[in-house]
């Protein structure tokens, strides 16, 4: 702020030591120095003062996130030009398959038909072999119908042609029915 060299200062000390004399001399810089401190101490309050009331620190804030904002705007570009460069070998990779499918030969027309036709009888052999699978399940359902009557009419002539008391021709009758039940269910399980 001052331009004052070294040589002006030594003749300010020279001549505050001949007006002051040797004996005042401490407490005189002792004295200069509380002042300067204190001058300084209020130059600072009264800055931090105008800092706060100027907004210095919402600007910084501000500053510090337009950075933060380049930053950001840089990695986009750079992601921008990497997700370019990833759609370009994307296309050349592309038309170098287009022309590979170009190169090969088309087919000519009745091979299109023979791959209808070989649609077509597999359609037939699926909708045969379901065919196939409900006749089985009907005929395996009839023969178990059939063993089951065949039980029955089995425990009616036992019935008729033994002088077995009633509780014990329950509990044969049981098992043979259980056993044709079983026999069905495991039937509709295969199924």
């Amino acid at each position: 702020m001052f331009d004052i060299g070294f040589s002006e200062l030594v003749v300010c000390a020279i001549v505050a030591l001949l007006v002051i004399g040797p004996e005042r001399m401490p407490e005189a810089v002792r004295t200069v120095g509380l002042w300067i401190g204190r001058f300084k101490r209020g130059l600072r309050e009264t800055r931090s003062e105008i800092e706060r009331q100027m907004g210095v620190d919402d600007i910084r804030r501000q500053l510090h996130n337009e950075e933060i904002m380049r930053s950001l705007e840089d990695a986009r570009r750079d992601m921008d030009n990497v997700v370019a460069q990833t759609q370009a070998s994307l296309s050349i990779e592309n038309d170098v398959i287009e022309r590979e499918y170009q190169s090969e030969p088309d087919l000519p027309y009745h091979a299109h038909t023979d791959e209808n036709a070989a649609l077509e009888n597999l359609i037939d052999t699926a909708v045969g072999a379901e065919e196939d699978n409900s006749n089985l399940l009907a005929e395996l359902l009839d023969s178990s119908l059939e063993k089951n009557q065949q039980a029955e009419k089995k425990v009616q002539l036992e019935k008729q042609t033994s002088p077995v008391p009633a509780a014990t021709q329950l509990t044969q009758s049981i098992p043979s029915a259980t056993q044709a039940h079983t026999t069905s269910s495991d039937t509709q399980a295969a199924l």
